[in-house]
């Protein structure tokens, strides 16, 4: 696997570079294709439109020929042969012409040589800023010239240029005037329009840009595959050494968020992997001697006994049936440690008052703790009410006072105390005995671990503080050790979470 790791990364880099230069020439082609549709799709700028009509406006004597139009325009004759001259001049200049009169009622069309508009038919005519210079030097003085756009009522948007003499503006100041316009549809630019017309300014930048990026989206892949592909080959690595019985190993954390995040879990992984592999060899190391010592004792006993070489058969079998119960005391604490870590063993959940059940246990203990010269003390102040297996949390409490009185020398004090904590309950087995080493504090808990390695056949079977934690734990709860050291005693602490308001109304 470690031969195949180089190319593991080799092939993450250049996924990751043609991952980056296909996000670049999409990127490219896509910009470039709004470009063109959004310019092909917009209208044309109306500038050049105007200055043809006002270029039209100048020519052929079209000024001259209004402005000398009579005064009496409201002859019916007189219109109709302006407006036959208007007709000739569309049709032979390809241009729309428009006779708009302007009153105070608003803007109506007397003429439209397309016939879109009917005559007395209003028009919306929006104006526009532009003005053109030759054609303010051509116009006589107090004549204006008016540039803009109106909406055919056929569809579609026309720009006009349109011109109002002032002669006629002056003699009907009071009346109305006469607007003449010509007109001509609002070009929009085609797509082929603007490939012929941008294609060769658009082509070199978008070109440039594409080989600048190209050269940006390799150095970016480099940097960020030497981020990315350094950690992952680590971590390949390492897994291939755990794989290979290697526990210890860890890998730095380093990287992007989500490797430093992947490399956490695998040192995390891998130490508990390893705290697991030492548990297993040390569970079977312990079980294995705490078999053989009771079978060697049990089977020299008996041989003893077979060949009529002991003198005291009767306490020989004594100390046969001791061994035998401590071997079956170690079955059953195995069994009950399993099913409470699988969750098989059953428990009966009643209200309960821990100070109450703490009294009891103390008191039931009394004597023991008198045999070994020992003062056993309680304090059980009123705590909140616990929902829980009296039976188990009894057994919780037998063991952690049996194992203080046991470690606790003659003359010795052992205290039990409960106490109301934060959403709970808190009951400590405090002693003055012999304490626990600081590095055993974190395996008290451990199945088989025991402190004292050193009592022969009058030791437990190291089960007792599993089988407490698992217990507890089943309960919702948490236990803890406090030890100064050696010599220096030790505290167990058991917190348990209190009932909640209905179930407490309930006892």
């Amino acid at each position: 696997m470690n031969h195949r790791l180089p190319r593991v990364a080799f092939n993450l880099r250049l996924r990751l570079l043609s991952s980056y230069l296909l996000m670049l020439t999409v990127a490219l082609g896509v910009i470039a294709l709004a470009l063109f549709v959004l310019i092909g799709n917009r209208a044309a700028p109306p500038e050049p439109t105007f200055e043809r009509l006002a270029a039209l406006t100048q020519g052929l004597n079209y000024i001259d020929f209004l402005a000398d139009i009579p005064v009496d325009r409201d002859s019916q004759i007189l219109h109709e042969r302006v407006h036959e001259l208007l007709a000739v001049f569309a049709r032979t200049r390809n241009v729309r012409t428009l006779h708009i009169q302007v009153t105070a009622d608003g803007t109506r069309v007397v003429y439209d040589s397309s016939g879109s508009y009917k005559a007395g038919a209003p028009v919306n005519l929006l104006r526009d800023g532009y003005k053109n210079r030759q054609l303010e030097k051509v116009l006589s003085r107090g004549s204006e010239q008016f540039f803009g756009r109106f909406h055919d009522p056929s569809g579609g948007e026309w720009l006009y240029c349109g011109v109002m003499f002032g002669r006629l503006r002056q003699l009907d100041r009071q009346r109305n005037g006469d607007l003449w316009l010509l007109a001509e549809p609002r070009p929009t630019v085609s797509l082929q329009e603007t490939l012929a017309v941008f294609g060769n300014a658009l082509a070199p930048p978008l070109l440039q840009a594409g080989v600048a990026g190209i050269l940006f989206a390799v150095l970016l892949a480099a940097l960020i595959s030497r981020t990315i592909a350094q950690p992952l080959q680590r971590l390949a690595k390492a897994a291939s050494d755990v794989a290979d019985g290697d526990y210890s190993v860890h890998v730095p954390v380093s990287g992007p968020g989500e490797v430093r995040t992947l490399a956490e879990s695998f040192n995390r992984m891998t130490s508990e992997v390893l705290a697991a592999n030492t548990a297993q060899r040390d569970f079977l190391g312990n079980v294995s001697h705490d078999l053989k010592t009771p079978l060697t004792s049990i089977q020299g006993y008996a041989q003893a006994i077979i060949d009529g070489a002991t003198d005291e058969p009767e306490a020989a079998a004594q100390t046969i049936f001791e061994e035998a119960s401590r071997l079956n005391r170690m079955v059953v604490e195995l069994t009950d440690l399993e099913r409470l870590q699988t969750g098989k063993l059953s428990m009966n959940n009643d209200i309960l008052r821990i100070e109450r059940l703490s009294e009891a246990v103390v008191q039931s203990l009394v004597v023991v703790a008198e045999q070994k010269n020992l003062k056993l003390e309680s304090s059980a102040a009123p705590t909140p009410l616990v929902i829980g297996d009296g039976d188990r949390l009894a057994q919780v409490l037998v063991n952690l006072i049996s194992n203080a009185l046991k470690y606790t020398p003659s003359g010795g004090a052992v205290h039990v105390a409960t106490d109301a904590a934060p959403d709970g309950v808190v009951v400590s087995v405090r002693d003055n005995g012999i304490g626990i080493p600081p590095d055993d504090l974190a395996r008290v808990f451990e199945r088989f671990y025991q402190v004292d390695k050193a009592r022969g056949p009058q030791r437990g079977t190291g089960l007792g503080l599993a089988i407490a934690k698992e217990i507890v734990e089943a309960h919702g709860g948490r236990i803890s050790v406090e030890s100064d050291g050696c010599g220096r005693g030790a505290t167990f602490r058991v917190w348990l979470p209190r009932a909640s308001a209905g179930d407490a109304r309930q006892q």
